[in-house]
């Protein structure tokens, strides 16, 4: 059976409602989603680098036929392939977080960048836990080291809400130009675009049958 990982976004988890939902629905057409915890229980000390080590075992476990990404699991997706193109045939990303260290900086502006670097963490909200949850300043200085627009090469099916005003249209606007392997896909909704999933299933799914001589 045909595997795909889904890579959930920043204070989420695996069990994420646009995650379930692609999973519901691959499963109709035969295919078997994995999504795995990027956090690992540890979300205060979350890295991008160790958020990789996670994809990197997943992808080399399943060997995925798609890898897919939403918000920060976009950015981690888009960097993983970048980095290893032998090993992701394809990809779909759901606002891609480009530009992630940049954004926190620019975001939280200069007095509160330096005050989560003195405190060593900040409270931010995790949807998963419905909850605020600390999370640690290393976040922000490991993600430093990777760049804002990873430069993929496969074949990559891009959604991002024309609303979103957290990860803004114009990233992936810039991740897609000059790229002729990304279609990038504007909709009328916000960052977690729960209310056009549907659409997006239409489009992903032939996307996924589109890429299938990739699989051979």
């Amino acid at each position: 059976m045909p595997n795909i990982v889904y890579l959930h976004g920043f204070g989420s988890g695996p069990d994420s409602t646009k995650g379930r939902f692609f999973q519901r629905n691959f499963s109709m057409i035969g295919a078997e989603v994995y999504q795995p915890d990027l956090a690992e229980g540890d979300f205060q000390g979350l890295t991008i680098t160790a958020q990789l080590a996670v994809v990197d075992r997943a992808v080399r476990e399943r060997e995925p036929v798609l890898l897919v990404g939403s918000s920060l699991g976009g950015y981690l997706a888009a960097l993983y392939a970048a980095r290893n193109p032998e090993l992701v045939p394809s990809l779909v990303l759901f606002a891609p977080a480009f530009g992630f260290a940049r954004r926190w900086a620019e975001q939280l502006g200069e007095a509160e960048m330096a005050a989560w670097r003195e405190q060593g963490v900040r409270f931010v909200h995790h949807y998963g836990a419905q909850d605020s949850l600390p999370i640690g300043y290393q976040l922000y200085e490991d993600a430093l080291q990777y760049e804002d627009f990873p430069d993929v090469k496969q074949p990559t099916l891009v959604f991002h809400g024309r609303l979103d005003e957290t990860v803004k249209p114009e990233f992936s606007t810039e991740f897609a130009w000059s790229r002729a392997n990304v279609q990038l896909q504007f909709l009328d909704s916000d960052h977690q675009m729960l209310d056009v999933v549907e659409t997006i299933w239409e489009r992903v799914a032939m996307f996924y049958q589109e890429t299938e001589p990739l699989r051979g």
